[in-house]
């Protein structure tokens, strides 16, 4: 079961949405709905991840006197889905987005902030609250997110008498060792979209990159560099231009990569097969002793304002109130092998889950994408892009891509 990473529109797209969210606002649901059922918009369509869903909703509408229904649409479509909702005044109770989408919603004026709408993120990781939060407000609670780890083959690494890299040097030098036949050291996503722009963001943050300024310093080129080191070493695949996450562990699970950057939603996968025994480690960092700066992926679950029933709302938040206790964000992150963002259901998961425990670590270190760039990260992260696209296919010198970038998203503002 994967959960969305952050998969965002092309830039016009979102720009375009914003306007249109602005011009016929976030309103409730339609003028006469059942009152004992509150809807959730979300993008569950695959079967085992919407009855989950289902499930969990059940377990907290039952002693409420409620029920609770899902419209399930594909990730890509919740956004215009949610417009067209909107724009008819039907918009479900709960709204659920991924992080990176909240801005486009939030900015309108048209969530009840979590905290106003009765919701306690007291206890959840700062950085979790980050992800749904826009301009300094939180309006979208994660009950479980995500971010990137390294994922190597124990036998391969055993076999070369090494251990999983913890810095970059080291890196260069575990994947130029494990690299022999039609077996590449490392491998990435650095496809232009955002699966290649996720998976960039690690190394990116880790060496000071600063999305607010693309060509700020020298930690964003020398992150473009350490990825063009790899691939002109002939230890990472050139192809790594065109993977997706999932091309990227199909490499892995083959045994055509020794080590990969991946994430938690590729534990099924994992774990379904006996052909690569795998472990998890952190994402090597410019120099030892620094911290991994990943993302933080995932989604979150919003309450659209409705000033004309506000027992919809009050109904939406005890709902998601219920959905992010402790049990229930363990039970939850056990479930879809993501981790509670309750900072003790956390520490929990991570004793009870130790082969997953560097994804716990990470997520405490994680950064949302949209906290500093807000409503632009798409333009940014469009720019980012193509920054590495060009780079690792000879176009242009790290330094020149970066200040192309700059440039980019300047100019998409």
């Amino acid at each position: 079961m994967r959960l969305r990473t952050g998969r965002i529109p092309k830039s016009a797209t979102v720009v375009a949405l914003a306007g249109t969210v602005g011009a016929i606002g976030l309103t409730g649901c339609a003028a006469e709905p059942d009152p004992g059922t509150v809807t959730v918009l979300n993008s569950a369509t695959d079967t085992a991840e919407h009855q989950a869903n289902q499930d969990f909703f059940d377990r907290c509408a039952a002693p409420l006197g409620l029920e609770v229904e899902q419209i399930s649409v594909p990730a890509d479509q919740v956004a215009s889905k949610a417009l067209r909702m909107a724009s008819s005044d039907s918009l479900t109770d709960i709204l659920e987005l991924d992080g990176s989408e909240l801005p486009q919603f939030a900015g309108t004026d048209g969530l009840r902030p979590i905290e106003e709408a009765g919701v306690d993120t007291s206890e959840f990781s700062e950085s979790a609250n980050m992800l749904g939060s826009y301009d300094g407000v939180q309006y979208g609670v994660a009950r479980s997110v995500n971010s990137l780890a390294l994922i190597y083959n124990t036998e391969l690494l055993a076999e070369a008498g090494l251990e999983p890299p913890a810095t970059w040097d080291e890196l260069r030098e575990t994947a130029a060792a494990l690299t022999a036949g039609d077996t590449y050291g490392m491998a990435f996503s650095a496809s232009p979209n955002a699966d290649g722009v996720y998976q960039f963001l690690p190394f990116f943050w880790s060496a000071g990159g600063d999305e607010a300024a693309l060509d700020a310093g020298e930690g964003g080129a020398a992150a473009l560099q350490l990825w063009k080191d790899l691939v002109d070493a002939g230890s990472a695949s050139r192809s790594v231009v065109n993977w997706n996450q999932q091309d990227v562990n199909d490499q892995f699970i083959s045994g055509r990569a020794a080590m990969m950057i991946n994430g938690p939603w590729q534990v099924p996968v994992l774990s379904g097969q006996d052909a690569v025994d795998w472990a998890v480690a952190t994402i090597p960092v410019p120099e030892a002793g620094q911290e991994a700066v990943p993302p933080i992926g995932g989604t979150v679950m919003t309450v659209p304002k409705n000033e004309d029933d506000r027992e919809r709302e009050e109904n939406a938040a005890r709902i998601l109130q219920c959905l992010n206790s402790e049990e229930n964000q363990l039970a939850w992150g056990e479930r879809v092998n993501n981790v509670p963002t309750r900072e003790a259901a956390a520490q929990t998961y991570r004793e009870q889950n130790p082969r997953l425990a560097p994804f716990a670590d990470l997520v405490a270190t994680a950064r949302s994408r949209t906290a500093e760039v807000g409503t632009r990260w798409p333009v940014v992260g469009d720019a980012l892009a193509g920054a590495f696209q060009s780079v690792l296919t000879g176009q242009s010198s790290p330094q020149d891509a970066l200040a192309n970038a700059q440039r980019q998203a300047a100019a998409g503002e």
